[in-house]
């Protein structure tokens, strides 16, 4: 079995409804590190040298390849990342290799079957 890492930098308030749509999607599970710092194009605003900006989270889903690509149009579409600039990005990135993920396989492997 493949897998892929999506790895997905959302706006703190939207963290959960990606999660609960990756988990539609196929996703098995999710590792949420709070309080990440980003910049796109426009820098960020500051007052009195506070920044403004909404806190971010980085979101990790190991998922099998077959699943990956509905996963991040559902994360896309639940974060609205193309219909609103600075809420985010989602990407993917193969996975050489994965231990830990063994309890996984079954429910996996009906999974891609059935997608397959």
């Amino acid at each position: 079995m493949h897998f892929k890492l999506i790895i997905a930098f959302v706006e703190d308030d939207t963290t959960n409804k990606i999660m609960e749509a990756a988990r539609e999607g196929g996703a098995t599970g999710a590792t949420v590190i709070n309080h990440a710092r980003g910049e796109g194009l426009k820098k960020s605003k500051t007052f009195f040298g506070l920044s403004l900006e909404t806190q971010r989270d980085v979101v990790l889903f190991l998922v099998e390849e077959h699943l990956c690509r509905n996963i991040l149009e559902l994360i896309n579409e639940v974060g609205e990342f193309e219909q609103r600039p600075g809420t985010g990005i989602a990407i993917q990135i193969d996975v050489e290799d994965a231990v830990g993920v063994a309890h996984q396989i079954k429910k996996l492997s009906e999974a891609v079957e059935e997608e397959i």
